[in-house]
C-alpha cells in the first residue's frame, strides 16, 4: 500500500494537468499555458461525514486569494487533502469562470472512506479483548485503511508476544453495514495459537557462576528445570534483552568486569518449545584497590567510605558500588546519594571512574559534583475530587520553603498510601503517582502529588433465618465523613465526606431476643493542624429469654451490655516520627436480670469494667492493604483500679465485716454479684508484624504476638473478664465476657484455649489468660490496580493459650499450615478465605477452612 502511494504521489507532482478536465459546462483549460485567477468560491461534493467547510480548511485553498491554473499549487492541495488518510479520492475541476475571465470557482471531489461501526474481535477471551481494545485505542466511526488494519495487526502480535504466543495469526476482513450508509464492520480473527515456552538454556563458555546462579539473574526467560518449577517459562521477545543485560551483571557482581555474551542463538526444540545458547566470555576477575574521592565538601572522605562500605582488596562488583552509590530503590536503604539528598543537594551527582587497571586490581576514582542545596517551591495535589486537599496536605512531611529532603518525600508518599482514601498502587507508581521537577537555574524544586480517589465507604444489609427466627443488620462507615460540613447542603452526597474521618454505625436485631447497637467515630487530627487523633465509641446489646420459633415472647430474662470509651493518640518525634502514644479510657457494664445460671457467672447484679489503656506503636509499612516492607509493632497495657486492695470489709453469712487488711479478705465467702461488681485486671499485649520483599512482589510477612492477662491479688485471682480465645477464624462472634479473639487456623474456634472450673458456674469456663502466636505467610498479589484488590498467600503458624504464667511455655505449640486467598471489595471491605491443616490436636485441628470478613488474620 505504501508502494502505491508513493507511485501516486509521483504521479500527481509530475502531471498537474491530470487533475482537471474539461466540464459539462463546456469550460476549457489550456493546461500549455497556465492564467492566474482570483480564486472567487468552492464547492465540495461528495461528503458525508465532513462539512464543506472542513474540507474547505484542510484544503488550505481561501476564497479572495490569486491561483494559477493549472500549476503546482492545486496538485499540493489534491495531496494534502489525499494525504490526510480521510479520502479514497480527491480531484479539482474548475467549475465556472466569471464572465470578465478573472475569476474561478473550483469544484472539491471526494470520495470518502468508509467509517467503522464496530470492531469486533473473535477467538479470544473477554479479558484479552478488554486488553486489546485499551492498546488499540480503536473508536466507533474512525476511517478504515490498509494501514489501521497493519498497525492495529502489529499490535496485537506484539501484544501475544508478551504472554508468550509468538504464533499468533490475525485475519482482518470487512463486512458492509446493512444500516448505516458508507460503514463496514472490521472483524479481527485471533488464532493465538499454543504459548511458546522455553525448554532449556544453556550458558557455553563460563564457569565463575553456578547454572543456577545465571540462570537465577534471568528474571523473564526461564527453562524448564526443577528450580523453575514456579516460574512462568514463556518466552518473551520483549523482555529477553533485559535480561542477558541481567545475566552480565551477574557476572560483574562476582568481579568479571570484562564479562561479554559473544552470541546468543534461539531454536526450535520441538513444536512450541525453545532453545537458547548464550556464548558468554567472562573474562578475569578484578579486585578494589585504591578507592578516592574528589569534589566533597560537604561530608569528610572518612564519612563517605563509612558509609560505602567497600574497602582494599573487595571483589570488584560494579552492580554493588553503583547501590551505595546512588541506592538500590529500598526506600530504608540509606546511600551516598540519598546521604546529599537528604540535606538538599538534589542536583547532586557522583561519577565512578576508573583511574587505573594494575593486573587484577582496580583504582577508582568518585567523582562528585555536590551542586546546591534545593529549596521547596511549589507542592501540588492533583486528583483529589472527594477529599478535601488539606487533609492531604497535612500528611505531607514536604513543605514549601523547606529544603528537599528524599526521606521526607518518600515518607510523603507512604502517608498518602497508608490513608486508605487512594489508591496504593497508584500514588507508589512514578510514572503516574507523583513528578519531581526541579529548577537548577533558582535551586528550586516543584512536586506534584497525583492521588486516586477510591470508595471508602462500606454498607452492609444482610439477612438470615437461624434457630427459628430472622436476624436483621444493617451498617454504614464512612471513612472520608466531614462533620464540619454537617450543616451544608451542597456538601451531602449522600453523606458529607473529605476530611478523612470515620464514621461508623451497626444495627443488628431479631426482634425481642437479641438487639445489638454500636456507633463509633474517629477524627485523626484532632483541630486540623496536629497529627493527634480522637476516637469515641459507644455500644449497647440486650438479650432475652423470647424464643419466637416457640411462640415464647416472655422479657422477664434479660442480659445487657453497654459501654463507652474515648481516646487520644499523637504521634511522637522520638525516637522518630514512626512512634504513636495512644491513651483511652473504657467503661463497660454488664446488668443481669433473673438470667440462667450457668450462662454467666450470677444471675442477678450488675458488674463494671472500668479501665485505663496505654499503648506505644510504631508503623513504618508502605501501606495498609498489601505491605511490601516496613514493621508494625504494638505494646499495650491495659488495666483497671486495684480495688481488691483498697477493699477493707469482708462478706460472712451475707453481711460485710471489717477487716485489718486486704490480705485478711476470703473471697470464697462472696458471692459472685459482690465479687465481680468491680472488676480488676492488668492486661500486656504485644505484637509485631515484619513484612519483606523476597523477589519481585513476592512478600515474607512474618508475625509475633503475645499476651498476659494478670491479677493484682491472688486471693481475688484471675478476671473472667477479658481473657483470650484463641484457635479458629479470630470472627467476633457472641462473646460474653469481652474475651480477645486471638485467630489460630487449622483449629475450630476458641478449641485452643483452657478451660477451668468455677465455684459459680455449672460448667467450666475459658481460661486463656496467657498466649502466643507465631506467623510466617508468603503472599502474593494477584490484582492491585483498580478498586478491586486480590492477593493469595501461603502459611505457617503455631501458637497456644495457657490458664497461668507459670505453665506458659513458648515452645509447646499448636501447628498449623495452609493457603488462603484475601479479596479487598470497596463498598465491602477484605473478604478471605482459607484453608488449613491443624497438625497437633486431631479433635480440634485437622482440616479446616476459614472465612474473613473485613479484618485480616
Amino acid at each position: 500500500m505504501k508502494v502505491l502511494q508513493a507511485i501516486i504521489l509521483v504521479i500527481l507532482s509530475i502531471l498537474p494537468s491530470a487533475l482537471f478536465a474539461q466540464d459539462d459546462k463546456g469550460i476549457d483549460i489550456d493546461y500549455n499555458n497556465p492564467k492566474t485567477y482570483i480564486l472567487g468560491g468552492i464547492k465540495v461534493e461528495g461528503n458525508t461525514y465532513f462539512g464543506d467547510q472542513q474540507i474547505i480548511q484542510l484544503s488550505g485553498l481561501q476564497v479572495g486569494k490569486e491561483i494559477k491554473i493549472p500549476s503546482d499549487e492545486l496538485s499540493s492541495v489534491v495531496k494534502k487533502l489525499w494525504m490526510q488518510n480521510f479520502f479514497k479520492e480527491v480531484s479539482i475541476y474548475v467549475d465556472s469562470l466569471s464572465s470578465q475571465n478573472d475569476k474561478a470557482y473550483l469544484l472539491i471531489k471526494i470520495l470518502e472512506r468508509p467509517r467503522v461501526s464496530a470492531w469486533i474481535f473473535s477467538g479470544v477471551s473477554s479479558g484479552d479483548k478488554k486488553d486489546i481494545q485499551e492498546r488499540l485505542k480503536l473508536r466507533r466511526g474512525r476511517e478504515f485503511s490498509d494501514y489501521v488494519a497493519q498497525t492495529s495487526v502489529g499490535i496485537i502480535k506484539r501484544f501475544y508476544e508478551e504472554k508468550g504466543f509468538l504464533n499468533a495469526k490475525i485475519k482482518v476482513r470487512t463486512q458492509k453495514d446493512s444500516i448505516i450508509k458508507n460503514a463496514i464492520k472490521v472483524y479481527f480473527d485471533i488464532d493465538k495459537g499454543k504459548k511458546v515456552k522455553v525448554k532449556k538454556i544453556n550458558f557455553i563458555g563460563a564457569d565463575a557462576l553456578s547454572e543456577f546462579k545465571m540462570a537465577s539473574s534471568m528474571k523473564k526467560t526461564k527453562s524448564a528445570r526443577y528450580y523453575n518449577f514456579f516460574n512462568s517459562k514463556k518466552f518473551n521477545p520483549k523482555e529477553y534483552p533485559n535480561d542477558k543485560k541481567s545475566l552480565i551483571s551477574a557476572f560483574n557482581e562476582a568481579g568479571y568486569r570484562n564479562a561479554k555474551i559473544v552470541k546468543d542463538s534461539i531454536y526450535t526444540v520441538k513444536p512450541n518449545r525453545l532453545g537458547i545458547d548464550l556464548y558468554i566470555d567472562q573474562g578475569n576477575k578484578y579486585y578494589f584497590r585504591n578507592i578516592t574521592w574528589t569534589g566533597n565538601s560537604v561530608y569528610t572522605t572518612d564519612e563517605l567510605n563509612a558509609l560505602l562500605q567497600i574497602k582494599k582488596g573487595d571483589v570488584y562488583d560494579l552492580v554493588n558500588l553503583q547501590k551505595r552509590l546512588t541506592g538500590s530503590g529500598k526506600p530504608s536503604d540509606l546511600d551516598i546519594s540519598k546521604l546529599y539528598r537528604d540535606n538538599g543537594y538534589l542536583f547532586f551527582n557522583v561519577q565512578p571512574v576508573e583511574v587505573n587497571i594494575k593486573g587484577d586490581s582496580v583504582d577508582v576514582e568518585l567523582r562528585i559534583v555536590e551542586g546546591k542545596q534545593a529549596k521547596l517551591n511549589n507542592i501540588v495535589i492533583t486528583g483529589n475530587n472527594i477529599t478535601h486537599e488539606n487533609v492531604i496536605r497535612r500528611q505531607l512531611f514536604t513543605r514549601p520553603g523547606y529544603l528537599f529532603s528524599q526521606s521526607d518525600f518518600e515518607r510523603s508518599i507512604r502517608e498518602i498510601a497508608s490513608m486508605q482514601l487512594f489508591d496504593a498502587e497508584a500514588i507508589m507508581d512514578p510514572t503516574k503517582g507523583y513528578s519531581i521537577v526541579p529548577n537548577q537555574l533558582n535551586n528550586t524544586v516543584d512536586i506534584s502529588y497525583n492521588v486516586t480517589e477510591k470508595p471508602s465507604s462500606q454498607l452492609e444489609l444482610s439477612g438470615g433465618w437461624g434457630a427459628g427466627t430472622f436476624v436483621g443488620t444493617v451498617g454504614v462507615s464512612f471513612n472520608n465523613f466531614s462533620t464540619r460540613n454537617l450543616f451544608n447542603k451542597k456538601a451531602w452526597h449522600p453523606v458529607p465526606l473529605g476530611d478523612a474521618q470515620n464514621l461508623s454505625i451497626r444495627f443488628q436485631t431479631n426482634g425481642t431476643y437479641y438487639t445489638s447497637l454500636s456507633a463509633s467515630f474517629a477524627e485523626p487530627w484532632l483541630f486540623g493542624n496536629k497529627p493527634t487523633s480522637l476516637s469515641a465509641s459507644l455500644y449497647y446489646t440486650r438479650q432475652t429469654n423470647s424464643i419466637i420459633a416457640l411462640n415464647f415472647l416472655n422479657s422477664d430474662k434479660v442480659y445487657e451490655v453497654y459501654g463507652f470509651s474515648m481516646g487520644l493518640g499523637k504521634r511522637l518525634k522520638w525516637p522518630d516520627n514512626y512512634f504513636v502514644l495512644y491513651n483511652s479510657i473504657n467503661w463497660q457494664t454488664y446488668r443481669l436480670t433473673n438470667w440462667d445460671a450457668g450462662y454467666f457467672i450470677f444471675s442477678n447484679g450488675t458488674s463494671h469494667n472500668l479501665s485505663y489503656t496505654f499503648n506505644i506503636s510504631r508503623n513504618s509499612t508502605d501501606q495498609a492493604l498489601f505491605p511490601r516492607q516496613g514493621s508494625n509493632i504494638s505494646f499495650s497495657l491495659q488495666f483497671t483500679p486495684p480495688y481488691s486492695l483498697f477493699r477493707r470489709t469482708d462478706i460472712k453469712d451475707g453481711k460485710e465485716v471489717s477487716v485489718n487488711s486486704w490480705r485478711d479478705i476470703n473471697y470464697n465467702n462472696w458471692s459472685a454479684k459482690d465479687r465481680y461488681k468491680w472488676i480488676e485486671y492488668h492486661k500486656w499485649t504485644f505484637s509485631a508484624d515484619f513484612y519483606q520483599r523476597v523477589v519481585g512482589d513476592l512478600i515474607l510477612r512474618t508475625r509475633a504476638m503475645f499476651g498476659y492477662l494478670g491479677y493484682y491479688n491472688r486471693k481475688w485471682g484471675y478476671s473472667p473478664f477479658e481473657s483470650f480465645l484463641v484457635g479458629g477464624d479470630g470472627m467476633s462472634g457472641y462473646n460474653t465476657y469481652g474475651n480477645d479473639i486471638i485467630s489460630l487456623r487449622g483449629y475450630q474456634n476458641y478449641s485452643l484455649t483452657p478451660r477451668s472450673s468455677s465455684m459459680y458456674n455449672s460448667v467450666s469456663t475459658y481460661s486463656g489468660n496467657v498466649y502466643d502466636k507465631f506467623t510466617l505467610e508468603l503472599r502474593y498479589p494477584i490484582l492491585l490496580q483498580g478498586q478491586t484488590q486480590v492477593f493469595a498467600l501461603t502459611f505457617l503458624e503455631g501458637g497456644n493459650a495457657w490458664v497461668d504464667l507459670q505453665d506458659f511455655n513458648p515452645f509447646q505449640i499448636k501447628r498449623s499450615a495452609g493457603v488462603g486467598v484475601r479479596i479487598f471489595l470497596p463498598i465491602v471491605g477484605l473478604l478471605g478465605v482459607d484453608w488449613a491443616w491443624g497438625f497437633d490436636d486431631p479433635n480440634v485441628g485437622g482440616n479446616q477452612f476459614h472465612v474473613v470478613i473485613g479484618r485480616e488474620f
